[in-house]
């Protein structure tokens, strides 16, 4: 198996597909690598070999910063558009692989970054990691199932926490809220993912693929039709003068002054 970008690293470890974000300098998402991770995902999904996917991020400091602002700086709908599909398309096929998805949070997972790790089944965060989905304070909002995912992880409290007051979450933080499943030190989360993802080649490939479809089940609904209604609302928000004000604010190191327009 190949990426067909430098911007994903692929690396099969025995059953399970390691996919590691690596697009400096803070492993941001473009609409070149979340298509490469789509069609990856649906890859290792045909592939009998594969039994579970951990993602982590390059480096030492970011699993992945989310979207590069600089795409929404023009207030291109026609962009926010392509993107937010784009962030869809991925995320939720990453969501629906047939096997086990572990995310080795090894830094910073801020707006899509985040979204990606949520689109995953398990969460594995190092203790230095920090969490967050702070797309309205640059005048955005989570496209790639944040609004749905979190809410469904932690509770509607600590969503809105998060999504409407900016909250950054760390380790400990997002493990007590059950953002994430555990805490490792600093450097082990991938080895930790592994090691939890070989224990996936012990139960039958069509068992957790079953059980999987069951347990996500309980998602189904509403939950389907709102992620169609996220993307269209994010696109929505390029209308409003607070949207190029906050990407364009945050681009050029300052604080917003928003208008509520």
């Amino acid at each position: 198996m190949k990426s067909t970008t430098k911007k994903l690293g692929l690396d099969q470890r025995g059953h399970t597909l390691v996919i590691t974000i690596d697009n400096p300098a803070a492993n941001t998402w473009d609409q070149e690598n979340l298509s490469a991770l789509k069609a990856i995902v649906e890859e290792a999904t045909r592939a009998r070999d594969v039994y579970a996917i951990v993602l982590t991020g390059a480096g030492a400091k970011f699993f992945s910063a989310g979207a590069d602002l600089k795409l929404f700086a023009n207030g291109d709908k026609a962009v926010a558009a392509r993107m937010a599909n784009a962030f869809g398309d991925a995320f939720e096929t990453l969501a629906q692989f047939r096997g086990v998805t572990i995310a080795a949070i090894n830094g910073f997972a801020m707006g899509g970054g985040l979204e990606c790790a949520l689109a995953c089944d398990i969460r594995i965060a190092e203790r230095q990691a920090v969490m967050a989905l702070p797309e309205a304070t640059v005048g955005l909002l989570p496209c790639g199932g944040g609004t749905q995912n979190l809410a469904w992880v932690v509770g509607e409290g600590w969503a809105k926490r998060m999504i409407l007051c900016g909250e950054r979450v760390n380790a400990e933080k997002a493990l007590e809220i059950g953002l994430v499943e555990e805490v490792v030190d600093t450097g082990a989360a991938l080895a930790r993912a592994l090691a939890l993802a070989e224990t996936v080649g012990n139960q039958s490939p069509p068992a957790v693929t079953a059980c999987k479809g069951l347990i996500q089940q309980a998602r189904r609904g509403d939950i389907a039709s709102a992620y169609g209604t996220e993307r269209r609302a994010f696109v929505q928000l390029f209308d409003t003068q607070d949207q190029a004000e906050g990407v364009n604010a945050f681009l050029e190191k300052r604080k917003p002054a928003w208008k509520n327009a």
